[in-house]
């Protein structure tokens, strides 16, 4: 017994010993200072690499970090505008001595974007874009999202002051979907609209650390949707970025288009970060910014009636103006959509028609008595002269008196990190923002009130992290200003009385007011025309095409009489009735109104684990990781459709990936990677990536890739069901085949082509890519960045116009191409270095679809049709530049500048917010967007004595304005001056 209880107790003594080493402290301390002034340097950080344990120096440059970690490990030091050290510690110690010297190499970027692993940019798999915080805070842009604009091969296309949609090679439009914006993981797309709405409810540029653009496929690591590209947006960690910091912008913008030219901007924010013992932390953020925005009046007649956006005016009956609304509402087959009720009118006894309408009872008698006279038929005259097949549509309204054009933006950021050991860290984070603005899609919408929260809770470590997060969208009063111009002209006088109104509700609509109008007038013009040349000795036949040609050269004068009897009573903007009418309809759910109603949510849970810990990564690297999604669509019927119980679909995914990496003596770098994904409506898709890295003398990469991409059609692509003044709209899914019984009776019609649409399954996109490169720093001054893209891309998801004779509109529904587009490109980037910190860069890049014979070096602009007919929304430019020049510290007095030339050439656009005449491919060719290039620039002072940077600057200084898309704002000049404070600016 003795024995056992002697054993135990030393059984129990190792093991607490074994604790008490495990659980053995070691504490660092010690002093950072900049190099150049033997300064102390306030917020560096200091971090045991391989871990999430750290800490940050005080105002003096003091630090003192304890860490259960054994000894020997590594520390980490860091800060932005300093060279990264890395010391190796064997014990504790408290006499640590650190100088940092600035970092004045370019290059030196480490990203995480290409391969989910930290790497040199230089030695990235594929092409990278990086903005780190010095960039970010010395772009002449007016925030950090605009700057994006000005990186190597990305085309942005600008709805309203803060929303614009990014996108890379290719495909490019309003609201894309093809490039996937994450903010520190979470998707920051709108659930219900598949795509990030700008920054409208973005991060806060204080509290952004990085941002990193991924060109091209990279569905192989981040799933869905990331078919061209992915947007990475970092914050800022409140352990390594402690302390108060703010900001205050205040500027104007002007444009010549404005309702007022010229008129002031104001953007705000502020920053809280605090830390506790290096175990707990928190930060807080609040933006705010308001503005007029940039005003839409492209009057430019786009119904293709005779006309084109070149030619066509008011003039035309059938005048479908670009940014006017309500004028989508048209007679379809014209005039002659009234011969049959016309036709009736004839057999009615006079006296019956003058008890209903007097002037009717004469037109009509009129022409009965002239028939019966001259042996011309009726239907001839009725054909020929009062109602010949002209378009005519309805008076339309200007977008600027449906839509309110104050900008705001109220955004909030909290999160709390706690560290539970040195290995793994807990974060729970919230960024909820509102905001109001307009934006341009199958309509323009009046985003108004709109808010959305994005709510993550996340365990992290080195080499693994587990994420759940939870993204709701609230629409808020939003509405569309198409449907509100249409409704409002319904409201006041109905296109066409209602059935139950019998003939006296001729006198009630307005195109048979418009209709008859014309047809009285018509008549009043032929008769004395046909007696006279009668009299001068005309044949009947002879003297009938004089009349005729009479009536056809008044014809002008004639559709302005109809017009002006048929918008007699109109309500106008300003009138009292106009807002009531307005109001009404904007509260008043799609489809009978204009509100818009999204409350869709999109829950996430995602994970992955790199066996680093286990694996020698100089042997291998392998990760692995997988998703699960579920989209919960809640649009109360107004834009998704419902189930026969009243409710919404739900659609769930999931996928997994696996990437393995070799590196070869610091020389060969070997990464394959294969994805699979499912989604519920869909077949699964597997996402293969092959990469190589051959670094040449250290500093010159040559890379090859051959990755893959896919897009699961957007939650629209699936099950929209959306009225709009152009078109229905209405998802690929035999759901909505079937709702709209498009294949019963006679089946639908290809408007396009004529013959049947046979209904094939709808599947995802996807892209083949293979890119070749080249990335280095010559001479330690000079940085090279080339690349050459080919893809091919499947199943592309467009739409087709279809006919069907039970539904009286057009149908615009969402399908597939089942050929394969080819499209292909470069890019060129170079920044050097030149004396005293001056650098100049340079980067061009080209996208080109292969169709319509247009070869990669030539001057002509991609065609958005393919050579079999078939139309593709490109909508790219197909060169674009940036030149850029500047100095972030002029010979270390604090001055700095930066200049950036922006110039992209001409393309054509194709979107389904034209009418369907204008998509025809015989048509769209004339819908372009004309070539433009930008003057941006910054002056910037940094007054180290309130911690602050003042900068002085502006967009497009030089005023030349230009649109991005077709039915967008004009963009003009912004000019700003701004204030930046942060307690723990060193650089």
């Amino acid at each position: 017994m003795i024995k056992i209880l002697r054993n135990t107790v030393m059984y129990v003594a190792v093991w607490l010993m074994s604790a008490v080493s495990i659980l053995a402290q070691t504490t660092i301390s010690g002093n950072i200072t900049d190099a150049l002034t033997r300064e102390g340097l306030v917020g560096v950080s200091v971090q045991v690499k391989g871990k999430v344990v750290g800490t940050i120096s005080d105002s003096k440059g003091n630090f003192s970090l304890t860490t259960t970690t054994p000894v020997p490990f590594t520390l980490v030091i860091t800060s932005v505008g300093f060279e990264t050290q890395e010391i190796q510690i064997d014990n504790g110690r408290s006499d640590l001595k650190i100088a940092l010297k600035e970092q004045a190499l370019m290059g030196q970027e480490v990203v995480v974007s290409a391969s989910r692993v930290e790497e040199s940019v230089l030695k990235s798999p594929v092409s990278v874009e990086k903005m780190d915080i010095r960039s970010i805070r010395e772009t002449p842009a007016a925030n950090f999202y605009d700057a994006i604009r000005n990186l190597k091969g990305v085309e942005v296309s600008t709805q309203s002051l803060n929303f614009s949609s990014v996108n890379t090679r290719g495909f490019s439009g309003n609201g894309n979907v093809r490039v996937v914006q994450m903010i520190d993981g979470i998707d920051n797309q709108a659930p219900g609209l598949n795509f990030a709405v700008g920054n409208v409810v973005g991060i806060s540029e204080l509290d952004l650390e990085s941002v990193e653009l991924l060109p091209g496929a990279a569905s192989a690591l981040y799933g869905p949707n990331a078919i061209n590209g992915l947007l990475l947006m970092n914050s800022k960690s409140p352990f390594l970025y402690q302390g108060a910091s703010a900001y205050a912008k205040l500027g104007m913008m002007s444009a010549d288009n404005r309702s007022t030219k010229t008129t002031p901007f104001y953007d705000v924010a502020f920053r809280y970060a605090k830390a506790f013992n290096n175990k707990f932390a928190f930060k807080l953020n609040v933006t705010y910014l308001t503005a007029q925005d940039w005003q839409v009046n492209d009057y430019r007649d786009q119904s293709f009636r005779g006309t084109t956006p070149a030619t066509g005016t008011r003039a035309n009956p059938g005048y479908d103006g670009v940014n006017v609304y309500g004028d989508e509402n048209s007679s379809g087959a014209g005039l002659a959509s009234l011969r049959p009720t016309f036709t009736q009118l004839l057999g009615v006894p006079v006296a019956t028609l003058n008890a209903i309408n007097p002037s009717l009872a004469q037109l009509v008698g009129g022409v009965n008595q002239f028939a019966g006279a001259t042996g011309i038929p009726a239907s001839q005259l009725i054909n020929d002269i009062l109602l010949p097949n002209v378009a005519v549509s309805r008076t339309g309204y200007n977008e600027f008196d449906l839509v309110d054009y104050t900008t705001k933006s109220l955004k909030f950021n909290g999160a709390i990190h706690y560290r539970i050991n040195d290995r793994i860290e807990a974060i729970l984070q919230a960024n909820w923002g509102t905001g109001s603005t307009v934006y341009t899609s199958s309509d323009r919408y009046q985003l108004k009130n709109f808010s959305m929260g994005l709510y993550k809770a996340e365990l992290k470590g080195s080499n693994f992290f587990v994420r759940g997060y939870l993204t709701a969208e609230n629409s808020g009063d939003t509405y569309a200003a198409g449907l509100l111009g249409t409704y409002i002209n319904e409201a006041w006088k109905p296109s066409s009385p209602p059935a139950s109104a019998g003939l006296a509700g001729l006198a009630q609509g307005w195109y048979p007011q418009y209709a008859l109008t014309y047809a009285g007038g018509a008549f009043q013009a032929f008769v004395p025309a046909f007696q006279a040349a009668l009299r001068a000795g005309q044949t009947p036949q002879a003297a009938y095409a004089s009349a005729l040609s009479a009536v056809n050269t008044n014809s002008q004068a004639l559709h302005n009489a109809a017009r002006g009897v048929a918008d007699n009573g109109r309500v106008l903007p300003g009138d009292p009735r106009f807002n009531q009418i307005a109001d009404q309809i904007k509260a008043n759910p799609i489809p009978n109104g204009a509100l818009f109603v999204d409350r869709t949510k999109l829950y996430s849970l995602e994970a992955m684990y790199n066996f680093s810990k286990l694996i020698d990564p100089k042997v291998l690297e392998i990760i692995v990781g997988g998703n699960y999604r579920k989209y919960a669509l809640n649009s109360n019927g107004t834009l998704f459709l419902k189930k026969s119980d009243g409710s919404e679909y739900s659609i769930n995914e999931f996928g997994g990936y696996a990437q393995v990496s070799k590196n070869i003596n610091d020389v060969l770098k070997l990464t394959g990677s294969l994805r699979y994904d499912k989604n519920q409506n869909f077949a699964g898709q597997w996402s293969p990536r092959l990469s190589a890295v051959y670094t040449a003398n250290k500093v010159h990469n040559f890379r090859a890739s051959y990755q893959t991409g896919f897009r699961i059609p957007t939650n629209q692509n699936q099950y929209i069901n959306l009225n709009t003044p152009v078109s229905l709209l209405i998802g690929g899914l035999p759901a909505l085949w079937d709702n709209y019984k498009l294949r019963e009776g006679g089946g639908s019609i290809n408007i396009a082509t004529g013959q049947p649409w046979s209904f094939p399954e709808f599947k995802p996109e996807r892209a083949l890519s293979f890119e070749l490169g080249y990335k280095g720093m010559i001479a330690k001054k000079l940085l090279v960045d080339v690349y050459y893209y080919n893809t091919t891309l499947k199943n592309y998801i467009g739409g087709v116009l279809l006919r069907n004779a039970a539904i009286p509109q057009v149908v615009s529904m969402s399908s597939n191409y089942t050929g394969d587009i080819k499209t292909q490109g470069f890019g060129i980037g170079a920044d050097y270095l030149m004396p005293r910190n001056f650098t100049v860069g340079f980067n061009l890049s080209n996208n080109t679809l292969n169709a319509g014979g247009v070869k990669m070096f030539s001057s002509e602009k991609n065609a958005n049709v393919l050579d079999d007919g078939f139309q593709v929304g490109f909508n790219t430019p197909k060169y674009r530049y940036n030149v850029t020049f500047g100095n972030r510290n002029i010979s270390n007095s604090g001055w700095g500048f930066n200049v950036v030339w922006r110039h992209q050439s001409e393309f054509n656009w194709l979107d389904i917010l034209q009418p369907a005449f204008a998509r025809l491919p015989q048509n769209n060719s004339q819908i372009t967007i004309p070539a433009f290039g930008t003057l941006d620039a910054q002056v910037s002072k940094k007054l180290s004595s309130l911690k602050s940077i003042l900068k002085v600057g502006g967009s497009n200084i030089l005023g030349k304005q230009y649109t991005t898309g077709w039915g967008n704002p004009t963009i003009g000049a912004m000019y700003y001056v701004s204030l930046t404070f942060d307690e723990l600016l060193n650089k």
